[in-house]
């Protein structure tokens, strides 16, 4: 076993689907990419009597988690050092992680002239990130860089494990004996894709592999997979990784997954029960009815029960 793998396995901050005891009030931190997440986290923490101090990915962050947050202040993605100091001012007891940062910008022309990365980053990046571009290796590279100045993060899920979506059907409408045939397929190609850590989510239609999510998110994702597949009635299957760090990059679903689906030709969305969060979720149940739209939470043991009758 190597060593990310033995540190994956030891920072798990709570079992796969566990409701966390209730956290004392708190000073807590939030590391904010784009989405709905981040607002979330930040309106049910202190809804508890922590106190939000938010620093948003300049960029990626929505402007209205300032309206969720005690304090807030915005800084360019690079700029490690200043979000380190930040947060150290603050005498946050603990840090969450939410939100999706968008990894193309690695990928733009003059990246390091648009980026402008800080000491702290550069350290961070050479030290822990050498190795490859990975999701997990990137951020667990922050975590580490992090944790040299006693910064430490905790899962947001900790503080509102309400999101994870429970197991059982979401819509009225529920999946044919096809479709069933299709999330078998796609659950086992979407896990062996995040054990490799390329994504978290595939697209498929009778038994056919359309789209794989890589760099681009689940969204472009799922409109590759209506591009090439101009009849629609695709299922879309999205799972946690085999040792899930629920710290981050927990598989997210919401009314933008639904909203992409509809106009790509998607009809089924399977996700994994106690391991996804499911943001608006009475939305999302409404749109997806609307559309016609199938929507089910299931595990492996279920499909596995499936596959043997």
């Amino acid at each position: 076993m190597s060593d990310s793998t033995e540190h994956h396995h030891h920072l798990l901050p709570f079992a796969a689907g566990q409701e966390a005891a209730a956290v004392p009030p708190t000073r807590l931190g939030l590391l904010a990419g784009a989405g709905a997440f981040p607002i979330q986290v930040a309106r049910t923490a202190r809804a508890a009597g922590h106190w939000v101090f938010g620093v948003g990915i300049d960029g990626m962050a929505s402007e209205e988690l300032r309206e969720h947050c005690d304090e807030y202040c915005r800084v360019p993605l690079a700029r490690g050092g200043k979000q380190i100091r930040l947060f150290r001012r603050a005498k946050v007891e603990r840090i969450l992680m939410a939100g999706k940062i968008d990894k193309t910008v690695l990928f733009h022309p003059f990246r390091l002239l648009r980026l402008i990365p800080d000491l702290r980053t550069l350290h961070m990046w050479y030290r822990y990130a050498a190795a490859n571009k990975k999701d997990d290796t990137i951020l667990l590279a922050v975590i580490r860089e992090f944790a040299r100045d006693n910064l430490h993060f905790d899962s947001a899920l900790r503080y509102c494990p309400e999101l994870l979506v429970k197991h059982g059907f979401l819509t009225r409408k529920r999946p044919s004996s096809s479709q069933w045939k299709d999330i078998r397929f796609g659950w086992e190609l979407a896990r062996e894709m995040g054990r490799l850590d390329v994504g978290q989510t595939v697209a498929v239609h009778d038994t056919a592999v359309l789209a794989v999510e890589a760099i681009e998110g689940t969204d472009a994702c799922i409109r590759r997979a209506g591009n090439l597949c101009r009849r629609g009635g695709f299922t879309v299957v999205k799972v946690a990784k085999p040792n899930q760090d629920m710290r981050f990059d927990v598989p997210t679903v919401g009314i933008d997954t639904i909203k992409t689906m509809h106009e790509a030709g998607g009809r089924v969305l399977a996700v994994e029960a106690g391991m996804t969060i499911l943001l608006d979720p009475d939305e999302v149940t409404r749109l997806a009815d609307r559309f016609g739209i199938t929507v089910v939470a299931v595990n492996s043991e279920e499909l596995a029960l499936r596959t043997a009758a």
